[in-house]
């Protein structure tokens, strides 16, 4: 602790403050939220008309630059999958398995529905995916977070307003264009074990004049690794009954392999013991792999951005967006694994005197395999927009997107090349051989001259671009007797394209990594909308003021045809100190280009498999269904991962959605001043849902379903010799339907008592149902108030709060977020990890204003050291990295100033 505090001491003359945090409901009264004169209003996330203030669109959780600096943190991922409504699978550094192709991405997941059904946009426009190639969703730290003037999430479907992806909601990041001067931050950040370390600085210019300006800004992030096996030593499962140890890896240094008569044996995983060999023990013999594994990979990332305006007369503005993010990151990956190579008796390497099959063996001689990754992304935006003589606005807008990436690892085998040296007829022993013979049974025996000639280097080329052409018409039309009826309308073209181009050894399958196919596709869209805002009633009992808002989309698609998207809000004030809500919308979602044209590929993916110690789960259904599939009852899970194929399904259709909520305000400002709450219910169900149902699932349901009947029962097949599932499919699929509904609850309350300023803020989340009919009549699998098995958290409670209090120049920030209670997918009662409990993580912030244009803060996040729960279906480091914290406790310091 002492050499941490002196680091950090030391770090403040360099480090500081750069931003994201927390959230406010959209209807208190702030800044954000405050009513503004005609010539001040905007356009709000939820609506494109413009309005005076951002209420009574729906319900909404807005992050603002002020909510951004008292929590210190510095990726908007994060401020985003702190919020209650973020829930599920989605990337970040935390997770190892990054979502397809988009290794170092950072990205949110509302609802849980998915990223590819949250639409991401930068100052109302949408943005290009980011990755290496034919990726589903933008890089959410593309923008410089000193740029950002607020976030709105708007949780709730607006296809109609937005076009597809809208299903869950909208994340709106906005930037500050008008900023004036010159800011500078830094911010360093570190554990508590003295790893992670994370630096980030930021510059912010801007300079405005009497007819434009011009506001630029850059971020630059530095973070480096956390070494998975220092939060975990080995991965964990239940060896016996109700007793926890390491399971580790099937894959052994020394090989395992299976001899004629089904036996399997190991070769030493001791270098140095020649032809030893014994029967095989998975407590003995398998081999850990989080040594080679990251709990936070090292990222390097600068984000630069443009933003200029000129008035060309005084009702036309040309304008103009400009970003740029260049990012290198990399991840460790176990050493790799040769599986299934065939060595006859007469091989002088076999000392066995029997033909046998070499199951698996780790290549752990060269060491472990490096992923890295280099993308650069851009995106250009330039258009007109003004006011017609009737105050009516317009604009016109085009925008282009490219995103590049280059990634690749180190260190994989050209199974065609390791079968020659196996091959006594190709190879030889000879010192200057072209082909040398190898020596794969037992650790250390693969000599350096059979290294440098199966080994290399994979490098995959890919990217994404998105063009679009906007023009858009905003007014009033003519007066009702409660006021002005507005209307928007516009018109929208925008091209989506994907490209990936895997290594040609990779696609030929012949490469110890995940097999890839090449993949290019493009979606093409032109729209038309129209959206009414209607004031309905004014000053009559009951009714302070009633408008009825209304939108419809036309979408014609290059692929999948047309279609009609609607949507209706209900905005009724009764009084002061109440206010009603409501909307019911379509959506039409047609498959992006991954889920499209994504190549087929395969990865070891950690998997429970049901039917390892079957006879001991108690579960007659389970224990049929086991010995029907020839599983002896002595069968144990040699390892935690299955080799799953995945990748894009060209038969997918469109899926369609229904979206509804309900909510009250209440600002009982006569009895308690400041205090504001919100309650909306929400109620979604998508129709033929693209999905990829997660491989533990699919055994889970199959072999809980009587006498094999499920569908799922035909994805998978296992070895008759060793009992192992051999292949497991996870392509996605048009399922049944998706059915989710819960409750939305806020408070905010903003009070001086005496010379402190209290600021209370709490959000929590109900997760009333999520289903997933996996086929068209299908039994539902059950999502709410599970966890794991590669699907992310749904626990039926999540929260958020913060309680800020300022004295004077200085400022105490509280913050917590609250996972609460979740089953496990695939564990039975009688298993440890079947359940976890609620889990709070506590942060703290004081921040210190040192002059008026000054500030410094230091704080800690995970201020108790809440370790991460057991999850038996883990992701990786025993828990559900998705959805909860493996790093603990640790410390940062920064400094801001403006000039």
């Amino acid at each position: 602790m002492r050499r941490i505090a002196v680091t950090l001491l030391g770090a403040t003359m360099l480090s500081g403050v750069a931003a994201p945090a927390f959230a406010q409901e959209a209807n208190v009264g702030d800044e954000a939220s405050s009513s503004s004169s005609d010539n001040e209003q905007i356009v709000v996330t939820g609506s494109r008309i413009r309005r005076g203030d951002i209420v009574g669109v729906g319900p909404a959780t807005v992050v603002t630059a002020e909510n951004l600096a008292n929590t210190g943190i510095v990726n908007v991922e994060t401020v985003l999958q702190r919020l209650p409504a973020s829930a599920g699978f989605a990337g970040g550094q935390t997770s190892a398995y990054w979502t397809g192709n988009g290794y170092g991405t950072a990205q949110v997941n509302l609802r849980g529905l998915g990223i590819k059904r949250t639409l991401v946009l930068l100052n109302n426009r949408r943005l290009v995916a980011g990755g290496t190639g034919a990726n589903s969703s933008p890089d959410l730290n593309m923008i410089p977070v000193s740029m950002i003037q607020r976030i709105d999430v708007l949780k709730d479907g607006s296809s109609a307003i937005y076009g597809a992806d809208a299903v869950a909601g909208v994340v709106n990041i906005i930037t500050n264009t008008d900023f004036d001067g010159l800011g500078v931050g830094a911010r360093y950040g570190i554990t508590d074990e003295g790893d992670g370390s994370d630096f980030t600085a930021d510059l912010t210019f801007g300079l405005q004049g009497d007819r434009g300006g011009i506001t630029m800004g850059a971020t630059y992030q530095k973070t480096t690794a956390v070494n998975l096996a220092s939060r975990a030593p080995c991965g964990l499962a239940e060896t016996s009954p109700g007793v926890l140890g390491c399971s580790n890896s099937a894959a052994t240094l020394g090989g395992r392999a299976a001899l004629p008569n089904g036996s399997q044996i190991n070769f030493s995983n001791v270098p140095g013991n020649g032809n030893f060999y014994e029967p095989y023990s998975a407590a003995r013999h398998n081999s850990n792999s989080n040594p080679f594994l990251n709990a936070v990979s090292p990222i390097e990332r600068i984000s630069t951005a443009a933003f200029l305006h000129y008035d060309v007369t005084d009702s036309v503005t040309a304008f103009g967006e400009f970003l740029y993010t260049f990012r290198k990151s990399n991840q460790l990956a176990t050493p790799g694994t040769l599986r299934n190579l065939s060595i006859s008796a007469s091989n002088p390497t076999n000392p066995t005197g029997q033909n046998l099959v070499l199951v698996q063996r780790r290549l752990g001689e060269p060491g472990p395999r490096v992923f890295f990754q280099e993308t650069n992304t851009f995106q250009g935006t330039a258009g007109l927009r003004g006011t017609l003589s009737n105050n009516w606005a317009w604009e016109v807008a085009g925008s282009f997107g490219r995103n590049t990436g280059l990634d690749g690892m180190t260190n994989i085998a050209n199974l065609e090349r390791v079968g020659n040296t196996v091959n006594t007829n190709v190879c030889s022993t000879a010192p200057t051989a072209a082909v040398p013979c190898g020596d794969y049974l037992g650790a250390g025996d693969v000599s350096q001259r059979v290294l440098d000639y199966i080994l290399f280097t994979a490098r995959d080329y890919g990217g994404n671009e998105l063009a679009t052409v906007t023009g858009d018409l905003t007014g009033d039309l003519f007066n009702l007797p409660a006021g002005a009826l507005s209307f928007a309308t516009g018109v929208v073209y925008r091209k989506e394209k994907g490209w990936r181009d895997p290594n040609p050894l990779t696609v030929a399958g012949i490469a110890n990594t995940n097999q890839q196919s090449p993949i290019s596709g493009s979606v093409t869209a032109k729209e038309a909308y129209l959206e009414l805002s209607a004031p309905v009633l004014r000053n009559i009992p009951m009714v302070q003021a009633l408008t009825i808002d209304g939108a419809v989309r036309y979408s014609d698609y290059d692929l999948f045809g047309d279609d009609w998207n609607f949507k209706v809000a209900a905005d009724w004030r009764v009084f002061d100190a109440l206010r009603l809500r409501a909307t019911y919308g379509t959506g039409f979602r047609v498959p992006n280009v991954p889920e499209l044209y994504g190549g087929v590929s395969e990865g070891n993916l950690t998997t429970s498999d049901p039917c390892s110690r079957y006879p001991a789960s108690g579960n007659a259904t389970l224990i049929a269904n086991c010995q029907a599939s020839g599983v002896r009852p002595t069968y144990v899970q040699l390892g935690n991962t299955i080799l799953t194929t995945q990748g894009g399904n060209p038969d997918l259709q469109p899926e369609t959605s229904k979206t509804w909520t309900v909510g009250v305000v209440i600002e009982p400002s006569s009895i308690i001043p400041g205090l504001t709450l919100t309650a909306d219910w929400f109620d979604i169900k998508i129709d033929g849902a693209i999905r990829s149902i997660p491989g533990s699932t699919k055994l889970s349901v199959c072999y809980s379903t009587p006498n094999l009947a499920h569908p799922f029962c035909d994805d998978f097949t296992r070895s008759p010799l060793t009992n192992e599932v051999t292949y497991l499919s996870a392509q996605p699929v048009n399922t049944g339907l998706e059915e989710m509904s819960g409750l939305d609850l806020g408070l905010v309350y903003n009070k001086r008592l005496g010379s402190v300023g209290l600021s209370i803020d709490l959000n929590a989340s109900y997760l009333d149902k999520y289903v997933i009919q996996p086929f068209p009549g299908g039994a539902d699998i059950i999502f709410d108030g599970f966890i794991g098995g590669g699907n992310g958290g749904y626990p039926k409670w999540r929260g958020y709060g913060v309680a800020t209090a300022t004295f004077g120049q200085t400022s105490l920030t509280w913050s917590t977020q609250w996972i609460g209670k979740a089953t496990d997918f695939n564990a039975l009662p009688t298993q440890l990890g079947y359940r976890t409990s609620n889990v709070f993580y506590h942060n703290a912030q004081v921040a210190v204003a040192i002059t008026e244009n000054a500030r410094f803060s230091l704080g800690v996040d995970n201020l108790f050291d809440k370790k991460a729960p057991f999850i038996r279906s883990w992701t990786d480091g025993n828990t559900d990295t998705m959805t909860y914290d493996l790093l603990g406790r640790r410390f940062y310091v920064g400094v801001r100033h403006t000039f």
